[in-house]
């Protein structure tokens, strides 16, 4: 094992959309585990949209980083040196760790990982945070029926692929907004979505909702919000229900945007709007774990990852996130797993 690595640091706050001066890679000393401590090399590391959040000095759900903080997100790894007595070196896990070579991560916090269920990089995506994210945002606040019409935004991204693939299951009508012809062919294609409509292309969203949701709106999954909200607040139907999980089209901005004012939109239809955060469900994530392995085991449930190799490309791979380069879950590959 090195005696040194290298971390990415927060090097500064950005201003509207981060760019590479965010961001600091420094070499130094690999960690040592503590009691209860394991020391991981990582294989992959997830980046989010959520961490958009964190670079801002405000409150959020998520605790702001501070400049000079270590960069720290979803790992997978190898354990090389443990001091917990229920881990051993070789095994591999998956937890909270730094965006670096190696990482220490605490041993109670940690999820095993098995390659013979998926790829380890899907732990970071479909059997990670955004597939449980999907599992009870859907399931727990959009209460899908059969029979009814679910509109996905951001739905070419890793928690909106999987939540129109669980809508699917449970006998629904799906469609989904994605940015590019690849995506959308992908939605339809590939994840069994009955209509996708391309954002980049289309100049009427209202019009593109009546042709793919004739029957108006019954769960509406927001990632994205802007426009295609706007648009689709104008589609609800009567008891509809809308799953706040993400806006990243307003993550960069620096005020808040003004449009078209849609509140009224949801009176007559007594729609009802929460908000969602994976988090509060943790007492219940043994339960989608269990549930989404079996659907991906069976193949019912895809997934896709796009996987941008080399610890040094971590930035630009988060940055992407904002441009859309990535259909489904994007990681970065650390490095190689042992064979």
């Amino acid at each position: 094992m090195a005696a040194t690595h290298d971390a990415w640091y927060f090097a500064e706050r950005p201003e509207g959309e981060p760019d590479h001066d965010s961001f600091e890679l420094r070499e130094e000393p690999v960690p040592e585990p503590v009691a209860g401590e394991l020391l991981v090399r990582v294989h992959y590391l997830s980046v989010d949209p959520y961490m958009r959040g964190r670079m801002d000095d405000r409150e959020s759900y998520a605790e702001p980083w501070d400049v000079g903080d270590v960069l720290k997100g979803a790992v997978v790894g190898e354990v090389v040196e443990s001091e917990h007595d229920h881990h051993d070196e070789g095994d591999l896990v998956t937890g909270e760790g730094a965006w670096a070579e190696y990482s220490v991560l605490d041993g109670d916090d940690v999820g095993p990982v098995d390659p013979s269920v998926a790829d380890p990089e899907a732990y970071l995506g479909i059997l990670g945070m955004p597939g449980r994210t999907a599992y009870f945002g859907l399931l727990d606040v959009g209460e899908p029926k059969p029979g009814d019409t679910v509109v996905v935004s951001g739905a070419a991204g890793a928690v909106g692929s999987a939540v129109g693939q669980i809508a699917k299951l449970n006998g629904c009508h799906v469609v989904g907004f994605a940015g590019t012809d690849e995506k959308t062919d992908w939605l339809t294609d590939e994840l069994g979505f009955d209509a996708a409509i391309n954002y980049d292309t289309t100049d009427d969203y209202r019009s593109a909702l009546d042709d793919a949701a004739p029957d108006g709106v019954d769960v509406y999954f927001d990632n994205v919000g802007g426009p295609i909200t706007d648009a689709v607040f104008t589609k609800l139907n009567l008891d509809a229900r809308v799953a706040v999980c993400g806006q990243i089209a307003h993550y960069n901005d620096e005020s808040v945007p003004m449009g078209p004012r849609k509140l009224p939109m949801l009176i007559a239809p007594r729609a009802r709007v929460q908000g969602l955060l994976v988090g509060d469900y943790a007492t219940r994530f043994g339960e989608a774990s269990k549930q989404l392995a079996e659907w991906v085991a069976t193949g019912e449930l895809e997934h896709r990852e796009t996987v941008v190799e080399g610890l040094e490309q971590a930035p630009d791979a988060f940055l992407g996130l904002f441009s859309g380069d990535n259909i489904g879950k994007q990681v970065v590959q650390v490095s190689a797993p042992s064979t």
